[in-house]
């Protein structure tokens, strides 16, 4: 693609439906509160990538949206970048929720208190889905969108509560929850596709709202939007969405009917199901005969087929609506099989003409100057753009991370460290590490020069200080600087023993120079007498060079903690002080550090202590770590940039829930 092309603005409304059998790409513009399609695009995968909604081969389905998405950029001249998707309704889970709000007294009704107010009615579906012992440790369920089905309002009921007035405030919500895999592989093929995730929803909510306009939805009206792998139900009434559920019999099945009953292949199956109105199919099988059929005698094989599929969607409508629908909606791909129509109606005893193919209310909310629209198959694809574009999407849970949305995957209470893991962040990040300590010995005087300190990161909720585990609500904004690592202590030969040295320096039995960069691990002996570099010398010959180093105290562990400068060394009078760390350091500060003493040598630049200067001194290993860390001084909780002072109470460990996943069973 041409490097010239701009890039994507924030009008620019961009949607991918990631289907079972296809992939369909839309992008517009809102206009007047409608959306403006500016260029549709479908491809559909080669091979089977995808079964029943759930994304089998991420790199074969980036790929083809990869490439649905280049013919869009070529059109729009403009390279995308954020796009609007859905997650399927395969393992859906509904639970409803109730949450009431009790104000001090009669209070006008703003976007902050309706999204608190919402919260808690999710907050209580959540907990309902782990009464439920649907989630587990090991499979977790992720929030993926919710509809409000009621609001009241001093006990009255309201459609909307804004600009109200009143003291007492209750909503009802429905909220849909899909399993942690469904929603992160889709999120893993956006990212091998190149793109940014900007608004996550489920593909029936993603229907409803381009099939059934708000002010249809007083009526008890159903929408079925029947995919090749799932077919997804959202029922309505009384102005609100009241349930969703799903099926996964769906177009696949009457497309393997064909395939069994004429010996063909996939391809050639999909091909004659969408001939079924043709006076004659022809088609070769397996066996290389090419074959011609009257189209209906291919119908009357697949009869059967889709008698069942009729019958499924029926009794999952009945099952959540009660009883059959006033008026029902069919859309995707699969409700364009010649017949279903008449089949899902005689299923439900409804007179037939209240059985629709949807695409006649799309222009309510869509529009197209060069694209005709009405096409059940546009359903969702449209609807994630409208649903995008018009606010149509409940983002009560929007959560901006350094002024962006953040990727969030909500599944009970979110802290801020949850929220900085699912966008891609680490434990390194928020704690940084300090530069890797220099460990050398001199004359038999081992020394231990510590790296820097790493520079803090900055951690901010709504614009001020907070900690990883501070819960996050509705519309909080976060700003995150990572840490950054401090830099490895280097010394130089010169540096321990001055510039003009007059002696001789062997490093590991070597004569080096007095710019010599010393490494860890390095064993320096220093000799009376200069040593040409080109004479090679032996350590053997070197140790019989000057008097025998005193024995070294038994290792304790705790050497490199206790050892900030290197003393001068006993077994070489002529060492002089490293340049430059003659300052007077700040005197030793002592702290208990989960539970033990510990004393911190003053630093030599006069600088105090912070508590990330103890994070590699409390025996976590950080490069590994999978769970958030608990800080806490004194008993309150800590911040990374927090100055310690004398005799605090320090305590850095694993929280308790992730520590307990260690113990063996």
């Amino acid at each position: 693609m041409p490097d010239e092309l701009k890039n994507q603005d924030m009008e620019l409304i961009f949607a991918l439906d990631i289907g079972t059998r296809s992939i369909i790409g839309v992008a517009g513009r809102v206009v007047d509160e409608r959306l403006e399609v500016l260029a549709i695009e479908k491809e559909e995968h080669g091979k089977r990538a995808m079964i029943d909604g759930q994304i089998e081969d991420i790199d074969q389905v980036a790929k083809v949206a990869r490439r649905v998405t280049s013919r869009l950029e070529a059109k729009l001249g403009c390279r995308l970048q954020r796009v609007c998707v859905a997650a399927a309704g395969r393992a859906l889970r509904t639970e409803k929720g109730h949450f009431a709000l009790d104000l001090p007294d009669v209070t006008r009704i703003d976007s902050d208190l309706i999204s608190h107010l919402e919260s808690g009615a999710v907050s209580d579906a959540e907990s309902r889905l782990s009464e439920s012992g649907l989630e587990s440790p090991q499979r977790r369920f992720y929030l993926v969108g919710y509809t409000v089905s009621g609001y009241l309002l001093d006990r009255y009921p309201l459609t909307t509560l804004k600009g109200h007035t009143g003291q007492q405030l209750e909503a009802d919500v429905v909220a849909t929850f899909l399993p942690s895999e469904v929603v992160e592989s889709l999120y893993a093929v956006m990212e091998a596709a190149g793109l940014e995730v900007a608004s996550l929803t489920l593909e029936p909510i993603a229907a409803l709202n381009a099939v059934i306009p708000a002010d249809l939805r007083l009526l008890n009206l159903v929408l079925c939007d029947i995919g090749a792998g799932t077919s997804d139900i959202a029922v309505c009434r009384d102005g609100a969405v009241v349930g969703y559920t799903m099926a996964t019999i769906a177009g696949d099945e009457i497309t393997e009917r064909l395939m069994q009953h004429y010996l063909i292949n996939f391809a050639t199956a999909e091909r004659m199901k969408m001939e079924l109105d043709s006076p004659t199919i022809t088609y070769r099988d397996v066996l290389g005969l090419e074959q011609s059929i009257p189209g209906q005698q291919v119908r009357e094989a697949l009869l059967g087929a889709a008698k069942t599929l009729a019958g499924e969607i029926a009794q999952r409508v009945v099952g959540i609506n009660g009883a059959p629908p006033s008026a029902m909606f069919l859309a995707g791909g699969g409700s364009k099989l010649a017949g279903l129509r008449e089949l899902v109606a005689q299923a439900l005893e409804m007179d037939e003409k209240r059985v629709a193919l949807a695409g006649n209310n799309y222009d309510v909310s869509a529009f197209s100057k060069e694209y005709d629209l009405n096409d059940p198959e546009y359903a969702t694809p449209l609807g994630i753009a409208v649903s995008a574009g018009l606010g149509l999407i409940s983002d009560s849970y929007r959560i901006l991370l350094n002024g962006q949305p953040a990727k969030l995957f909500r599944s009970g209470t979110l802290t801020v460290l949850d929220l900085l893991m699912m966008n891609g962040y680490t434990s390194a990040d928020l704690l940084g590490r300090t530069g890797r300590s220099l460990n050398i010995t001199v004359d038999g005087q081992r020394m231990t020069f510590r790296g820097q300190s790493a520079t803090p990161c900055v951690l901010l909720l709504n614009g001020k200080e907070t900690t990883p585990s501070a819960v996050v609500y509705a519309g909080d904004a976060i700003e995150f600087t990572p840490a950054v690592p401090g830099p490895s202590a280097e010394r130089q030969v010169q540096d321990l023993l001055g510039s003009d040295f007059p002696g001789g320096v062997l490093v590991n039995g070597n004569p080096v120079r007095l710019d010599y960069q010393l490494c860890s691990g390095d064993r320096v002996i220093t000799t009376e007498t200069p040593i040409p570099l080109e004479e090679e010398v032996l350590p053997e010959q070197a140790e019989e060079d000057v008097p025998a180093p005193e024995a070294l105290p038994e290792s304790t562990g705790d050497e490199e903690s206790a050892v900030s400068e290197p003393a001068p060394a006993p077994a070489a009078e002529n060492l002089s002080a490293p340049d430059g760390e003659t300052a007077a350091p700040r005197p030793p500060l002592c702290v208990y550090l989960n539970g033990a003493p510990l004393v911190l040598p003053g630093k030599p630049d006069g600088a105090p202590y912070y508590l990330m200067d103890l994070l590699d001194r409390s025996g976590i290993d950080f490069g590994t770590l999978d769970g958030p860390v608990e800080l806490r001084v004194n008993g309150e909780e800590g911040a990374f940039s927090q100055e310690l002072r004398n005799h605090d109470n320090i305590l850095i460990r694993r929280e308790a829930r992730y520590a307990a996943s260690d113990l063996p069973e």
